[in-house]
């Protein structure tokens, strides 16, 4: 990748490696191996969250949230005749447009390694007028991997996982590749972790599972480390395309880190995004505000869970969301860094967030 003004290679590392909802294993690993020396002490839970918790000289408490999951599928259903080729049925884990399904390569994670496999599309001269206007279904999709079905059978396995087969490249001014939801802001985290030392308050950061079937991890957590205040970090829509009036564009690349002032699961604290703009400014960060009008991120599922809570969020403006090619800018993942580190460093829990 080109020059980045970050960890690029633990970036293209933690998009690249897989990790569905509720077999965030591969990712959990990176991360747990990327907090041994930024944190005091590291745990996981039953369902498999991270949380690398860094102490501080008071008893108040911030967690940080970024999910470890991708949306990716499982093999429900292995088809094909005994003398002819076999084919692989999934069901999806998390929100897919099966539109964008056609002509993709994906990796089957199996009990005996990974393997490759394409997702068909037959040629459009081939196809009926009722076919080619036929709506895709991400039940109707299949996956070929080149072998007679016997051999499936002994490879494959029902509930074996799927994911998108691609890589993390430098286009332009931006990044782009699968999993940048969530893995991005992930690795935000993980380098605003490294940037501090001795903080006033105690910091919980939360490598949170299954974000996109329901924000269960943050949901458990929001019981579990029970934070005075909570920040989650996500990608956002950024529409700022052909096709799309600016009203609709949501956030705009280049424009600087998100902060969140809504999305279809909460609205945030007017306190807290208040003090993430007011630190924004007195640090010279770019930014830009959020109002996202569908769409749940693991802010919500802190909001609640131990009683009220307030909560924040910075978001990292993305385009393509929820395809392999997703793609953040350069500058507002570092703005994103730059944004967290600072609202830690002057978090000393005397802030009233109340209303």
């Amino acid at each position: 990748m080109e020059t980045v003004p970050f960890d690029g290679d633990l970036l293209t590392k933690l998009t690249e490696t897989s990790g569905v909802p509720g077999y965030e294993d591969r990712i959990r690993d990176l991360v747990i191996d990327e907090f041994a020396d930024s944190v005091d002490r590291v745990r996981t839970d039953a369902m498999g969250n991270v949380v690398g918790t860094l102490e501080g000289d008071s008893d108040y408490s911030v967690a940080i949230a970024a999910h470890m999951d991708e949306i990716g599928f499982m093999v429900r259903h292995l088809k094909g005749d005994d003398d002819g080729f076999g084919f692989v049925e999934l069901d999806a884990l998390g929100g897919w447009d099966a539109r964008i399904l056609k002509a993709q390569r994906v990796t089957i994670h199996t009990d005996d390694g990974d393997l490759p496999g394409v997702i068909g599309s037959p040629p459009p001269h081939t196809l009926t007028d009722e076919e080619r206007e036929k709506t895709p279904k991400v039940e109707d999709t299949v996956v070929d991997v080149g072998l007679p079905y016997e051999d499936l059978e002994e490879r494959v396995s029902v509930g074996d996982l799927v994911t998108m087969d691609q890589t993390t490249e430098r286009v332009g001014e931006t990044i782009t590749g699968k999993a940048l939801d969530d893995r991005v802001c992930l690795f935000a985290m993980l380098e605003a972790a490294r940037r501090l030392e001795d903080p006033d308050v105690t910091i919980h950061f939360c490598a949170t599972v299954q974000e996109e079937v329901g924000l269960r991890g943050a949901r458990a957590l929001g019981v579990d480390v029970d934070p005075d205040l909570a920040i989650a970090l996500d990608v956002t829509v950024a529409n700022d395309v052909p096709g799309f009036d600016a009203g609709k564009h949501v956030t705009e690349l280049g424009d600087g880190a998100a902060v969140k002032l809504k999305d279809g699961s909460v609205i945030t604290s007017p306190k807290v995004h208040n003090r993430l703009q007011s630190v924004a400014e007195a640090e010279e960060i770019e930014f830009q505000h959020e109002i996202l009008p569908a769409g749940g991120t693991d802010t919500a599922g802190f909001q609640f869970p131990a009683g009220a809570k307030p909560v924040g969020a910075i978001s990292i403006p993305t385009r393509y969301l929820h395809t392999p090619t997703e793609a953040a800018h350069v500058d507002d993942i570092s703005a994103t860094i730059d944004l967290l580190a600072a609202f830690l460093e002057s978090e000393n829990g005397e802030h009233d967030y109340t209303l």
